[in-house]
């Protein structure tokens, strides 16, 4: 063998060390977040055990430990990633299409996504605080003393909106929506990016027009990122504890929003689905933060119910994620 070609050997031999090294460093990294997450989960499992019962899913907060429920944390945290859906997803969405498949490429374009990805880093405590003066105290121009309500019929009931809309379950969902907002629209960019272009030119080929396009081959084609990227962004949301504090959400509530704490009571009393978004409300998260402060031992092991709780809903998210991109790429045939 010639000095190149020793050389060229050592070196390569060097290589695949190197290749190695990394590779175990990587699996002892992994393994190492494996055993602290399951220690930990072990932890939470052992306090929670025995409080995590029927009586805790379905009876509201309590001075006394061996009373409380974790209720009106679930029912509020239904609502706020309720009307966080509705109101992010849509705006989300659009948002990202526009970039991507009507704006131009130009300046404004280039600032208004960088501007994204550097909102999508924000502390969540700046959208507290940008949802308490925006929604909550509406900039200061309408004191709660002088405001105003409007009031519209719907025929089963009578939806009044107060403004400014004050410490209530719509001005958190409100804020929750602009802090997971840059997250689905970078997400949905990224999703529609990674449709092939030749299915846009094919498409143009047969005729069709650019919103046909879209309609029909890109959207379902990028329909798993775009479900993917809301439903960890939702998952996000639900983990927040900050915002919400900031904007006014109860640390202690024995009462669901609008007093629906059953989905038969929405039937039999539609006018309360109308009074909770503008209702007072909690969340899990706030009520799990809430007993961890209290002196009495018994509170840690409701907080580890909780927080069992919080992250079986999270788990469920996640999973709902995996499934439906599973099943929408089945359905791709290009």
């Amino acid at each position: 063998m010639s000095d190149q070609e020793i050389e060229y050997a050592a070196l390569l031999k060097r290589r695949h060390r190197i290749s190695t090294c990394f590779e175990w460093v990587c699996r002892i990294a992994t393994i190492s977040a494996l055993l602290f997450l399951a220690v930990l989960l072990a932890g939470v499992t052992w306090q929670a055990w025995g409080w995590l019962d029927t009586q805790f899913l379905t009876g509201f907060d309590s001075r006394r430990p061996a009373k409380a429920g974790l209720l009106a944390g679930l029912w509020g945290t239904s609502w706020l990633i309720f009307f966080t859906a509705t109101f992010t997803v849509p705006i989300g969405v659009g948002a990202a299409l526009y970039l991507e498949e009507y704006a131009t490429d130009n300046r404004l374009t280039r600032l208004i996504k960088l501007n994204l990805s550097n909102l999508a880093g924000v502390p969540s405590i700046v959208y507290g605080m940008l949802g308490v003066t925006a929604f909550v105290r509406m900039f200061g121009m309408i004191s709660a003393a002088d405001g105003w309500t409007m009031a519209i019929s719907l025929g089963f009931g009578t939806l009044e909106i107060p403004l400014p809309l004050g410490r209530c379950l719509l001005a958190g969902s409100f804020t929750l929506s602009l802090l997971i907002l840059p997250v689905v629209i970078i997400a949905s960019q990224e999703a529609l990016r990674a449709v092939p272009p030749s299915i846009r030119h094919a498409s143009y080929a047969l005729g069709a027009t650019e919103w046909q396009t879209i309609r029909h081959q890109v959207l379902p084609a990028a329909v798993p990122g775009i479900a993917t990227g809301i439903i960890l962004a939702l998952s996000r949301a639900m983990g927040e504890t900050a915002p919400l504090i900031v904007v006014g959400a109860m640390s202690y509530v024995a009462f669901a929003p609008g007093n629906l704490d059953t989905p038969i009571g929405a039937v039999q009393d539609p006018q309360r689905v109308l009074d909770a978004p503008f209702d007072v409300f909690t969340s899990i998260t706030i009520q799990i933060t809430n007993w961890i402060e209290q002196p009495k031992e018994e509170f840690q092991n409701l907080a580890a119910a909780g927080s069992l709780v919080l992250l079986t809903l999270l788990i469920v998210f996640n999973a709902t994620a995996i499934v439906i991109r599973n099943r929408a790429q089945k359905k791709i045939t290009w």
